[in-house]
């Protein structure tokens, strides 16, 4: 049986990676495209193992120059059916939907207490 993976961006809680990594599930980088932290995100395809993505919301919103875009990011996660979980503050989710509107339904804004939990019900 293949396990499940979990993508993460640069900067994730080394903690939720070590509780992720002991319930039997596979942590694997992703990059961004611009700090080249693993896989990038912009080349995941259908034979990618992800099964959710992982980070801070700083690591999708670009500049305007940089090749890979928000949009892209969730172009990737609709067309393969990945949830993105963005780590942000509680207090801090309202801004975070003004910021990105266009966000799917599979992008979700948690508080970085609650990822584990809902990382693990994603993946159960």
């Amino acid at each position: 049986m293949t396990r499940k993976s979990v993508g993460y961006f640069e900067g994730t809680d080394s903690t939720l990676l070590t509780h992720l990594i002991m319930n039997g599930y596979d942590t694997i980088p992703v990059s961004n495209g611009v700090d080249n932290h693993g896989h990038c995100v912009g080349r995941i395809t259908q034979h990618s193992r992800y099964d959710i993505l992982i980070g801070y919301m700083h690591k999708i919103t670009a500049q305007p120059d940089d090749e890979l875009q928000c949009a892209d990011v969730f172009h990737i996660c609709k067309t393969y059916k990945i949830p993105l979980l963005l780590e942000v503050p509680a207090h801090l989710h309202e801004a975070a939907r003004q910021i990105l509107p266009e966000a799917p339904g599979m992008v979700e804004f948690l508080d970085p207490a609650d990822t584990l939990s809902r990382s693990l019900e994603l993946l159960a």
